[in-house]
């Protein structure tokens, strides 16, 4: 794990799941799994999962961030650069084709390939959370916290409670969590100091304090939609669904977009594989005043992304310092352990119940799982032959 890639490399990797990886952010979190941990073996499980238990903390996208950091570890900035644009691109460019003239993809494409698109990405969720489970939830401590965080998460259904489950279960395996030992190299090398860190940490917090100010000071439309889309990302917690009543209340209350283009925008969104979080550039190229078109759906575009890249700078220099405490770790193997608890949940909801209504869809899910798990299919591959599959038997 210690050879590094170039950023085309990453980019192009990055590029291939951009185009299939369909299902929201937990299924991002299975498809990148699957990627770099079990494929490519660019991080051990203990790694990928310390990296994701980190952008769960952080607001903003969960599995962009994921990516990011990855791309970062790989190859520098270049590659944090490469990573984020090969996974978003895709999405980012059909969005924008939508608000240029489409009505929403369902108009293209039929129900039932959506539908298959759609099981995919429960059977591959459903192959993370088993292989993460099997190496980070060993011995009756660690399954019960496993359990309880699925369950009150199941029952709240609140981003708080996530953050709540994983700092229960942090001081749980503070006290009672032998961690085990971090090997010699597991693949996550962040090659930035803590003093720039803080340097990104600040950039941070005075573009959060400094826009608002600006625009109060130079009136005007372009410094309004960064304002606005870089507080959507740097405020909130859970992923795309949750930024999309921020979104909302300022592209529709503002006249800036009208009430069915966000609606038509959105159902595309929710279809396309990558982060939902291009859905700003949806909103940028439907602006109904300049900018609007392109330059508004770049200019969205980067600034709801903005936060992601200024946090995972600023906080992987020290989450590389805390994982390596022997304190930190028995702390984390407790958080680890609640993520993948985290992540049983997200599987039943929204994944499951979004995409299993029938016996047929259940069985067509278990081939899937099948196809993944024991055949090793490529998951691109699945997810090409699920959705030629669903046009025809769903």
């Amino acid at each position: 794990m210690d050879k590094r890639e170039s950023p085309w490399q990453i980019f192009v990797i990055f590029l291939k799941l951009g185009l299939t990886s369909f299902g929201g952010p937990v299924a991002h979190l299975g498809y990148f799994r699957e990627a770099f941990v079990v494929r490519h073996r660019w991080l051990s499980e203990q790694a990928y999962a310390d990296l994701v238990a980190l952008c769960q903390f952080l607001p903003g996208p969960a599995s962009s961030q994921a990516g990011l950091s990855i791309g970062l570890s790989r190859s520098g900035y270049r590659g944090a650069l490469a990573a984020w644009a090969g996974f978003t691109l895709p999405s980012a460019i059909v969005l924008v084709l939508v608000a240029y003239g489409y009505q929403s993809l369902g108009q293209i494409l039929p129900y039932g390939v959506l539908a298959g698109l759609k099981i995919v990405a429960l059977a591959v969720v459903a192959q993370a959370v088993w292989g993460m489970a099997n190496s980070l939830c060993q011995g009756t401590l660690r399954i019960s916290l496993m359990l309880l965080s699925a369950c009150v998460v199941l029952v709240s259904g609140s981003i708080l409670s996530q953050i709540g489950v994983m700092m229960i279960a942090a001081l749980v395996g503070l006290f009672l969590i032998r961690p085990d030992s971090p090997g010699a190299n597991d693949g996550l090398n962040i090659a930035i100091s803590r003093k720039t860190g803080i340097l990104w940490l600040m950039g941070f917090f005075l573009l959060l304090t400094g826009l608002p100010l600006m625009q109060q000071l130079f009136p005007g439309q372009l410094l309004a939609m960064i304002d606005a889309f870089y507080r959507a990302g740097a405020l909130v917690f859970g992923g795309g669904h949750v930024v999309l009543p921020l979104l909302q209340a300022e592209t529709v209350a503002s006249h800036w977009v009208s009430a069915d283009a966000f609606l038509a925008g959105y159902g595309v969104a929710q279809a396309v594989p990558g982060p939902l979080f291009t859905f700003s550039a949806f909103l940028g190229a439907s602006m109904q005043q300049e900018p609007a078109g392109i330059t508004g759906a770049i200019i969205c575009l980067l600034a709801i992304f903005l936060p992601s890249f200024l946090l995972v700078f600023a906080a992987l220099p020290f989450w590389q310092g805390i994982r390596s405490s022997h304190k930190a770790r028995s702390a984390l193997a407790g958080v680890n352990a609640a993520v993948v608890g985290i992540l049983l949940a997200a599987l039943y909801d929204p994944v499951w119940t979004r995409s299993i209504h029938s016996p047929g869809e259940f069985a067509f899910a278990l081939v899937a799982c099948v196809a993944l798990v024991y055949w090793k299919l490529k998951p691109w591959a699945v997810v090409i032959g699920s959705a030629v599959a669903g046009a025809f038997l769903l």
